[in-house]
């Protein structure tokens, strides 16, 4: 199955809405607290980028945010009352996903194990919030704002997958050079090299990174998973240059399966792929 990957705006649904309005609410209560976006940054412990984002409505305003907001601009709980709404919006939103990323979506949250390479980019379970709307932001053609917070939205939500128990089992392979690239800046790549050493940790995910140096290489034709939905055969994903493809032919997915067994045997091992990344943290 492969399709082209439609770029369009998200779903009107009043959520865009509602955080628009939100975030007109909190520029007025600023204003008239006579603060700048940066003082209250600085109050709110976030950047002023953060703060005019979500004036502007392009940003979503966490409920800590809001509950942190409203006493900062003794807003008299009028914030804090809107927190449950903002809580609803974001399981609406964090329920859809774009059409052609439907079926693997369905597959991944039933999954009793994935097996992971990555040769570009932090795979989308592994990225942090910030890390996944530098992915977005930079995507070609260009998405509207509403449409890169919605594609956040729902990256995160699909996170949960490490809540679950039974858990299922991760296998994940990053090439070196994922670690090196400073997506979104030295900051958000730092935040990210230390999500990694928290996600690796876990007892039911194994993270092994592809040194540079390997002079053979299995999978030059680019990043794949491997998933084991829970009663079903197992399947193949693969995404190249915008065009997803869910492979389901045994045959097919045979070969996927050799070739992470490969890269697997080849790549560090977990406690070496670990102290790498500790390492690379030092250098910063």
């Amino acid at each position: 199955m492969t399709e082209e990957r439609p770029e369009r705006p998200a779903e009107v649904d009043g959520t865009a809405h509602l955080f628009r309005a939100l975030g007109k609410q909190i520029k007025v209560l600023r204003e008239q607290a006579r603060l700048s976006q940066r003082e209250l940054g600085v109050a709110a412990h976030c950047g002023e980028d953060l703060i005019s984002a979500i004036e502007r409505g392009v940003r979503t305003p966490q409920p800590d945010f809001l509950e942190r907001v409203d006493e900062l601009l003794t807003a008299g709980g009028v914030l804090k009352a809107a927190v449950e709404d903002v809580r609803e919006a974001q399981a609406k939103a964090r329920t859809r996903h774009p059409d052609w990323f439907r079926d693997y979506a369905r597959a991944e949250a039933e999954a009793v194990a994935l097996l992971d390479y990555s040769n570009q980019a932090v795979p989308g379970l592994l990225q942090t919030e910030d890390y996944a709307r530098a992915i977005f932001t930079q995507r070609r053609p260009l998405l509207d704002e509403e449409t890169i917070e919605k594609r956040v939205a729902d990256r995160l939500a699909r996170q949960q997958i490490f809540e679950r128990w039974p858990a299922p089992t991760f296998s994940y392979v990053l090439e070196e050079v994922v670690l090196q690239r400073p997506i979104g800046g030295p900051a958000v790549h730092e935040t990210q090299l230390r999500r990694l050493l928290h996600t690796g940790r876990l007892r039911t995910v194994e993270l092994q990174v592809m040194p540079t140096d390997r002079e053979e290489h299995p999978s030059m034709g680019g990043s794949f998973i491997l998933l084991t939905p829970k009663g079903r055969q197992e399947v193949a994903y693969t995404e190249i240059y915008g065009h997803p493809r869910l492979i389901t032919e045994p045959e097919e997915v045979r070969v996927f399966i050799d070739r992470h067994g490969i890269i697997r045997a080849q790549a560090l091992s977990p406690r070496e792929s670990l102290a790498l990344i500790e390492k690379m943290l030092g250098e910063l």
